[in-house]
């Protein structure tokens, strides 16, 4: 068989918007069609940001299009000097085309902004089917439509208006292809809705529906508070709302002028808690840097004000989990070049946002809890009684027991056999993929114990200290074995499993969850590392569907990554398999996976992928030293080096 050649035209150049038709999950949500929508009402919200639009319009229409109307400017509708296009052409054709890259030069149409990759409305255009621009400038109304993201219709001028009657309208027709789901979650899209209402004071946003005749209008003259209040009510709260803003002067010497954030934030100590942000009117439900600049902001005043007024107990450490366990925040930050998380935009990363929002809401908190004395000491005790139950549930924690015999997990479901050279535990990532393994395996030998959540890093952490936490105390329950060092000779006899299985997603944060269980049982169970115990299962990342060709019948493919996804593909054309004709979906997790899909690819022992986890050719010294340097807290600039050298070695999913 001859290998498959590498030349010149084996490099395949994307251009256009191909690039956003072939890998739409990089560029935007596939489970549904709402932040392609998203991106149209973000520049809306940002000409109502930049203070020149105080209405949107959003209309939902029974043939599946929605429609993003505001009265704001208008999109420029001349030519590009450089490009020889229209603007509004290539804002909606180009994937690094728009406005919001001149922020520091004199006159610069958006000075804050959440687009910053420039591949918004460009998204929502390739993600489409039809998509019809409506554009209202210069004393004329002006027209342009783009199927399956190409224009067919050419940008004209198509009447007369007043030249005070100034804006945009887009309708937008999803490509349901594209995505999981063709309905549109409206209760996602109302309380996107709802949040620019609060967040732009004086704005109406509204929102009609074809269908059902509805029409709901918001408009929050309380802005933050009010929002808030909303969500959370008012019983039980610990103090009265502190709410603020500060933004940076013309004279700031460290931020830019305007840069800065908006707050409101309430503790309570029991009953719901609500926590939303935004950087420039984007919603970041992961968080981000501009949280920790608040959390490390409240932590700071909150603590400054204990030790001044010595209510500290002796012995007693505040942490900033202590003051922000109880915290319910809505925060809105103005950041002039916001780093964000991948493309659609989830978490803030500019590392300036910490010390940006930190500083001012530290200063503004300082003075309100001084000013109100009372409401300080409510707050330090609140602080000091979780900093007391913290420090108590992380002394010495002995492993539950009834009868002197180790209770089971609740949540574990056990397997029928007891023959250790068949059975396997699962530790599965969350309730989710947990029902579906427990659905999907076999359980005469495949047991499965679902874990909450990203496990302790235990690299730090006593021995006699690891059941302070509940999933590290379910495992070793679970699998049988107490934890141990490297030179012990722990008693494995009562081992209940042969094969214990990690099973997270194959992402990011199942990666990051997979480090912290090896860290795990690299520290505190050495010895079922050492005798070949414990496995990593490989959940594929993608599937592909071949159509019926011939005499052959229709197929289907599992692919670990991007690799192999090529090499699949590659074959199929050889093979000689139309180009495109296949199609493929892409996992976002465990838990979208039917119990047979996951028993298929996964857990099935005839077909799964199943990594033993060994030293390899490190040894043992070596492979402690890296995790160390890895997972010790004290080895942040060890780990900055590791990184500034291996970082070209990553494959980033984005």
């Amino acid at each position: 068989m001859t290998s498959p050649s590498y030349n010149e035209s084996s490099i395949r150049v994307l251009k256009g918007l191909e690039p956003v038709r072939q890998r739409p999950g990089m560029y935007t949500r596939t489970e549904n069609p709402l932040h392609i929508i998203q991106e149209v009402i973000d520049n809306a919200a940002d000409e109502a940001l930049a203070g020149y639009c105080k209405q949107i319009d959003v209309t939902l229409y029974t043939d599946g299009s929605v429609a993003v109307q505001d009265d704001g400017r208008g999109i420029p509708v001349g030519l590009h000097a450089e490009e020889n296009a229209p603007v509004a052409e290539l804002v909606f054709t180009r994937l690094h085309a728009g406005g919001k890259f001149e922020k520091h030069a004199s006159g610069g149409a958006y000075a804050f902004s959440g687009g910053l990759h420039g591949v918004g409305v460009s998204v929502t255009n390739a993600l489409s089917r039809r998509l019809e621009l409506t554009v209202w400038r210069d004393g004329g109304q002006h027209e342009m439509v783009f199927e399956q993201g190409n224009v067919v219709q050419e940008l004209s001028k198509t009447g007369e208006v007043g030249r005070r009657n100034t804006g945009t309208r887009v309708r937008v027709w999803p490509e349901h292809k594209y995505f999981d789901s063709a309905t549109l979650p409206t209760h996602d899209l109302v309380r996107l809705l709802r949040s620019k209402a609060v967040l732009l004071p004086g704005i109406t946003v509204t929102l009609r529906s074809e269908k059902s005749g509805e029409q709901q209008t918001w408009q929050y003259k309380d802005g933050l508070a009010g929002y808030l209040i909303d969500e959370i009510g008012t019983d039980g709260l610990l103090v009265p709302l502190f709410a603020g803003e500060q933004f940076a002067a013309q004279d700031d010497d460290t931020f830019s002028p305007g840069e800065g954030a908006q707050w409101v934030v309430v503790w309570n100590e029991e009953g719901p808690m609500f926590r939303e942000s935004y950087v420039n009117l984007i919603p970041t439900p992961a968080g981000g840097t501009h949280e920790a600049g608040l959390r490390e902001g409240l932590f700071n005043a909150v603590k400054a004000f204990a030790e001044m007024h010595s209510l500290l107990p002796k012995g007693t450490r505040l942490l900033s989990e202590d003051v922000f366990s109880r915290v319910s925040f809505v925060l809105s930050a103005k950041v002039l070049d916001p780093q964000f998380q991948g493309q659609i935009k989830e978490r803030l990363n500019s590392r300036d946002a910490v010390r940006l929002v930190s500083g001012f809401v530290r200063s503004a908190l300082e003075l309100w809890l001084n000013q109100h004395v009372e409401y300080g000491r409510k707050l330090a005790e609140l602080a000091i009684r979780q900093a007391q139950a913290r420090t108590r549930a992380a002394q010495k924690v002995e492993k539950r027991k009834s009868s002197g015999v180790a209770v089971l997990p609740g949540k574990l479901t056990d397997c029928e056999s007891s023959d250790i050279s068949r059975t396997e535990v699962f530790l599965v990532e969350g309730d989710s993929a947990g029902g579906s393994a427990k659905m999907g395996r076999d359980k005469t030998f495949q047991a499965v114990l679902p874990l909450r959540g990203k496990v302790l890093n235990a690299w730090e952490v006593d021995r006699d200290r690891l059941f302070a936490n509940n999933e590290i105390h379910d495992i070793s329950v679970a699998i049988g074995v107490d934890p141990h060092g490297p030179g012990d000779d722990p008693d494995l006899t009562s081992l209940r499993y042969g094969r214990i299985c990690i099973l997270s997603d194959a992402d990011v944060d199942g990666s990051h969850i997979q480090v912290l269980l090896l860290t795990l049982f690299f520290k505190h169970f050495p010895k079922l590392v050492e005798k070949g115990h414990v496995y990593v299962a490989r959940p594929p990342l993608f599937r592909v569907d071949v159509p019926a060709q011939g005499k052959r019948p229709m197929r289907k493919f599992y692919c670990l990554d991007e690799g192999e996804l090529e090499a699949l593909q590659d074959k199929m054309r050889q093979e000689g398999v139309r180009d495109g004709s296949w199609s493929i979906g892409r996992f976002k997790g465990l838990g979208e996976m039917s119990p047979e899909q996951l028993w298929e690819t996964t857990m099935n022992p005839d077909t799964r992928r199943l990594l033993k986890v060994s030293y390899g050719d490190l040894g043992f010294d070596q492979t402690r030293s890296m995790f160390t340097m890895l997972m010790g807290k004290g080895e942040s600039s060890q780990r900055r080096l590791w990184i500034e050298e291996k970082g070209n070695l990553a494959q980033l999913d984005l």
